[in-house]
């Protein structure tokens, strides 16, 4: 038994039992995915989006299948207000673990991307990021905690036309959890960031049938060549990377902290 040789069993470093999670863009794709795995492991959810319905839709199928505790709440990331509304919804009841998942992406030329566009591109995939983890780093000081942000392949090495402010957005990502784990792990806080490559979810798969629909040849050249140098040579899946969230958030990587990493088939390798 791993009791005899002084170890914890796997099945405890893999289990979130007792543990509350809040998870963004849970409705649909990689968020989806990391909530499924997490009640999987026992913990009680937290599901937000803008998509209520989506939300809805998540619940239903996980407390079908696996009995966990599910609350959804529908929230505008982009808003501040709405995020501190949150916030100000669970006191008492904060979240052991924020899965900082959600993320808009819009392929745009440089030269033709306006401030409205930056500015929502800012506010949901950066700013949020930011001010989900102030909530929970201040709300839950003297207790730690666990945080993992998803940013992108493309905050590292940008291969596609059209995402500078898409990029710029998730580099932000990658230098702010850095920063908060040099901050904050000595205060019980471990904080990551997974960096998913390509991955087919229903986001991806529209903006596929489009550019095919549209003749796109940008988006149509881009997906080839990023196709040819993709080391394991497919897309990956969201269930892939929600299987890495889930060791993060577990004890399994108890002494893993500001680490950045790659869930992309070795595109960053080739």
């Amino acid at each position: 038994m791993p009791e005899r040789l002084g170890l914890k069993p796997l099945h405890e470093l893999l289990s979130l039992r007792g543990k509350k999670a809040l998870i963004t863009g849970a409705a649909s794709g990689i968020g989806e995915a990391i909530a499924y795995r997490f009640a999987e492991a026992g913990a009680d959810l937290y599901l937000v989006d803008i998509d209520i319905e989506g939300l809805k839709r998540v619940k239903e199928r996980i407390e079908s299948a696996f009995g966990s505790k599910v609350e959804v709440f529908k929230v505008d990331l982009s808003s501040k207000e709405e995020i501190d509304n949150l916030w100000s919804e669970l006191e008492g009841r904060e979240p052991d673990i924020l899965v900082n998942n959600a993320g808009i992406y819009v392929f745009k030329d440089f030269l033709e991307v306006d401030e409205s566009l930056l500015d929502k591109v800012m506010k949901v995939n950066l700013y949020a990021v930011f001010w989900m983890c102030q909530h929970m780093i201040s709300r839950r000081r003297g207790k730690g905690g666990v945080i993992i942000n998803i940013g992108s392949i493309e905050a590292i090495m940008p291969f596609a036309r059209g995402l500078a402010h898409y990029d710029a957005s998730k580099a932000g990502v990658i230098a702010l959890t850095r920063a908060l784990a040099r901050e904050y792990g000595r205060e019980g806080f471990r904080i990551n960031v997974v960096v998913p490559g390509g991955i087919r979810t229903p986001g991806t798969e529209r903006l596929r049938r489009e550019a095919l629909m549209k003749l796109r040849m940008d988006i149509i050249k881009t997906g080839i060549n990023f196709m040819s140098r993709l080391p394991l040579g497919r897309m990956g899946e969201a269930d892939e990377v929600a299987r890495i969230v889930l060791i993060l958030a577990t004890d399994i990587a108890s002494y893993v902290h500001g680490a950045l990493i790659p869930v992309d088939g070795g595109f960053l390798s080739a």
